[in-house]
């Protein structure tokens, strides 16, 4: 009897290494750091959820620059454990610009990692063969993204942009010597119109291969191997193969997600059935294909509902069997009196947000501990 039990135990723990291995990260020669949180945000997806919120450790209500500060940790005494950046300001703008930029964003990633959270990058990223800006504008915008593809009239001045993003990548070096892994989400909101990589500004095909491109040079010309590659677009599907619809493909990406503010109270409209249904699409691809899941950003802008964070953001997230790692919520701007998607002290929804970071199922950044290690000691 004994022998069976220790067969049964010995085949138990050979199916949970089995399982560990199998993640399927697209860089194999992904630092130590990068792979380790990899399979350890795949490990806390199986019961919890880390939070996050975007910029804010760089600003928040009412504040700017101020050190070792965010509007969550004034409220509950830990940062989010998911700190978003932007990588908008490393391209369009005069050299001294995209250095100090560059400096800054160094900074705030590698004080991330070196307090143990986790950091997300977003890409506003400016059309490079046009104005415009990010935004798509009528009879401004060009259809760069058939530009900057290989062939295509602007994809020299493209490789050159992937450089200084690479630059970055290769600077962010914490307190330990190494390098800061990044949750990176190029050209998210894809399947809407309003960027000027949306869908109805390029075809498919040109939208796969500049993504495909973007993974290849960075990795493998570039040598950046602390980059965790995230696929999000808007909330538009109802279907996997709507949400596939322009995926790259297993060998280009290592996280899915997606943005959904319409489903989530955005315009006073509420449809938390069809948000839990797609967020279900996500995550059970994730799982078919071993890959990480994640709600990439989401939030009402001023919190006007009281109760939102229980009754519509953690009722959605635990209505279905999700295995999610992160949930982002967008920024606190500093110098707008509505423009906010996190309580800061004595707003309204303080008490809500109390119970939502209180309860077991969502994780701090003072919850985690050695998230990037091989050896992860799992939570406080």
């Amino acid at each position: 009897m004994k022998n069976i039990r220790y067969i049964c135990l010995l085949l138990c723990v050979l199916g949970l290494v089995l399982v560990s291995e199998g993640v399927a990260q697209i860089d194999k020669k992904a630092s130590k750091e990068t792979k380790a949180l990899y399979k350890n945000l795949r490990k806390i997806s199986r019961s919890n959820i880390l939070f996050g919120h975007q910029h804010a450790t760089e600003y928040g209500h009412g504040w700017y620059g101020d050190a070792n500060r965010s509007d969550v940790k004034s409220v509950t005494g830990s940062h989010p454990a998911v700190i978003g950046v932007d990588f908008s300001g490393l391209s369009g703008r005069p050299k001294e610009a995209i250095e100090k930029t560059k400096e800054s964003l160094r900074k705030n990633i590698v004080d991330t990692y070196d307090r143990g959270g986790v950091t997300t990058v977003a890409w506003h990223f400016a059309n490079p063969a046009s104005k415009g800006g990010f935004y798509w504008v009528d009879s401004v915008s060009a259809n760069a993204i058939s530009l900057i593809k290989v062939g295509g009239t602007h994809h020299e001045q493209y490789k050159e942009i992937l450089q200084t993003i690479g630059e970055l990548a290769h600077s962010v070096k914490g307190k330990d010597g190494k390098l800061a892994p990044m949750l990176f989400r190029p050209f998210h909101e894809f399947d809407g119109d309003w960027f000027w990589w949306g869908k109805s500004h390029c075809s498919k095909e040109d939208f796969v291969s500049v993504w495909q491109f973007t993974v290849s040079y960075l990795r493998d010309s570039l040598g950046v191997h602390n980059f965790i590659y995230t696929f999000s677009p808007d909330n538009n599907f109802t279907t996997e193969a709507e949400f596939l619809e322009r995926y790259p493909g297993d060998a280009y990406v290592d996280m899915v997600g997606m943005d959904n503010y319409g489903d989530f109270g955005r315009y006073g409209k509420y449809n938390l059935e069809a948000a839990a249904m797609k967020l279900k699409i996500v995550s059970d691809y994730a799982l078919k294909v071993k890959k990480l899941a994640a709600l990439t950003e989401t939030g009402l802008e001023s919190i006007p509902n009281t109760t939102w964070w229980t009754e519509t953001l953690l009722k959605t997230l635990q209505t279905e069997k999700l295995r999610l790692a992160y949930v982002l919520v967008w920024r606190n701007d500093s110098r707008s009196p509505m423009h906010y998607y996190a309580p800061y002290p004595e707003h309204a929804s303080v008490a809500d947000f109390m119970k939502f970071y209180n309860a077991p199922y969502t994780l701090f950044e003072a919850d985690l501990k050695k998230i990037y290690k091989r050896k992860f000691l799992g939570i406080l």
